[in-house]
């Protein structure tokens, strides 16, 4: 049988560990695998749609207003025990094709893209006037009248 200060450094010992593998982040890798050789092969007057799909497989999407636009991201995070996943890297592939489908440009960006966006907790400022709730409430009564006096409209 052990020691009681034997046991008690042991489980400080296993407390300690636990704890700092809490602290450990998490890697989480999302979207769109790159492959250098892969992507240094399309080049722009050269490729076309059919060549860039078959060398980089389907794009992660597609331009809202002009599916001319093609996006190939990925995201890597890494994220805290509790705590919101935060983007470690981040590469985005942009590549515009000309009207007749031709590659006209080859872009890359990077985690300067990234927003860091932090709402307001209490209350989101809207346009308009402060209203409290009772006015909310009661704030339409009376605001509609009767009946004209000639009768509903024909």
């Amino acid at each position: 049988m052990q020691a009681p200060a034997t046991r008690c450094s042991c489980l400080a010992v296993a407390l300690v560990l636990a704890l700092a593998a809490g602290c450990s982040r998490i890697p989480n890798n999302m979207g769109y695998i790159v492959d250098e050789e892969l992507v240094t092969s399309v080049q722009p007057g050269v490729d076309n749609k059919e060549s860039v799909a078959r060398a980089l497989g389907r794009p992660t999407m597609r331009g809202q207003w002009n599916d001319n636009v093609w996006y190939y991201i990925s995201r890597n995070t890494g994220q805290r025990a509790f705590l919101r996943p935060v983007p470690t890297a981040q590469s985005i592939l942009i590549v515009t094709f000309a009207p007749n489908g031709n590659v006209e440009k080859v872009e890359r960006r990077g985690l300067e893209q990234v927003a860091d966006i932090s709402p307001v907790r209490d209350k989101t400022p809207t346009l308009g006037r402060d209203t409290s709730l009772l006015e909310d409430i009661f704030g339409n009564i009376g605001s509609f009248g009767g009946v004209p006096s000639g009768g509903p409209p024909q």
